[in-house]
């Protein structure tokens, strides 16, 4: 059950975030910017920007669904086995991304094959990105599952996305060689050579590494144009509505300088404000594993001399 938790818990607070943010933000505590749903917000919109996943989710998640996701994190890893494999795959990435002079060696290894690459597909990525950005819209125009509002607001993000992949140099060498540097100089502050190191993390320190993973991510996508915190600090968030246990906050930002708006769900769990989505998933989900464990009880054969 914890991967779907945290998963859930991730992708509410990362839409959370295109709905607020301001300079208030940074004046409020913690505990007042989640007493109001623009507030909580507001609060998810900064752990993103500080690249505080652990904070994301667990402001993101009720007391008792973190908890339980945070007990569940080592079962979960040693549920799935590691193979030699993996082990010996793991630790020829991390040396090659952390061996002295890995920068020039990566590049090195690499700039061939932008060059084939640019040869042979760049005067076609146009084509490309129109033919999947066509694809993607289609798929959202078809899903059930959003409202009119969300899929007009899902097909505006994607043609501002298609816009941007259409007009970057992916491929660029010098672009590419400043991003391979961003995620060398993470892989050294990771440092985890084995994959057996990694798998012995308790909950807080994996968080801690997706942290500097994430990071290192905003900072590749800014070498290609994409400012994730220029994004977060466009939002805007206003209250439509709010009856004390659900409310409605319609929300603004900009994506390359496209402006977008759409409207957020949220909901009060004992004091605090959390999105819709996230909740209703949860529920869902805890009633699910309910169910599975209790399939399985009925399923174990008794033990001896309870039969009557």
């Amino acid at each position: 059950m914890l991967k779907p938790l945290l998963r859930a818990a991730l992708l509410a607070s990362l839409f959370l975030v295109v709905s607020a943010c301001g300079d208030k933000a940074q004046e409020q505590a913690p505990a007042a910017q989640a007493a109001t749903p623009d507030g909580a917000i507001l609060r998810s919109t900064r752990l993103l920007k500080e690249g505080d996943i652990h904070g994301l989710i667990r402001h993101a998640m009720p007391p008792a669904d973190y908890e339980q996701a945070r007990s569940e994190w080592k079962r979960s890893v040693d549920a799935t086995p590691a193979t030699d494999e993996d082990r010996e795959k793991f630790a020829e990435t991390m040396q090659r991304l952390t061996a002295p002079g890995a920068e020039e060696a990566l590049f090195a290894e690499i700039e061939p094959q932008l060059q084939a690459f640019d040869a042979e597909y760049q005067q076609q990525m146009p084509m490309y990105v129109a033919m999947g950005t066509g694809w993607l819209q289609g798929m959202v125009q078809e899903s059930k599952d959003l409202s009119p509002e969300a899929r007009q607001q899902a097909i505006a993000v994607i043609a501002a996305m298609g816009e941007w992949v259409r007009r970057t140099h992916f491929t660029d060498p010098a672009a590419v060689k400043e991003v391979v540097a961003i995620f060398v100089r993470a892989a050294r502050e990771v440092d985890m050579p084995t994959l057996d190191q990694a798998r012995a993390l308790d909950f807080e320190q994996s968080m801690d590494k997706m942290r500097i993973t994430f990071l290192a991510l905003k900072d590749a996508l800014a070498v290609y144009g994409l400012s994730v915190d220029g994004v977060l600090d466009s939002v805007k968030a206003e209250v439509l509505a709010n009856d004390g246990q659900e409310a409605r906050v319609r929300v603004s930002y900009t994506l390359f300088d496209t402006p977008l708006a759409g409207e957020v769900d949220m909901v009060n769990v004992d004091g605090r404000w959390y999105g819709k989505d996230t909740i209703d998933t949860l529920r869902a989900q805890a009633g699910e594993q309910a169910a599975e464990d209790a399939a399985d009880d009925a399923a174990a054969p008794s033990p001896p001399g309870d039969a009557d």
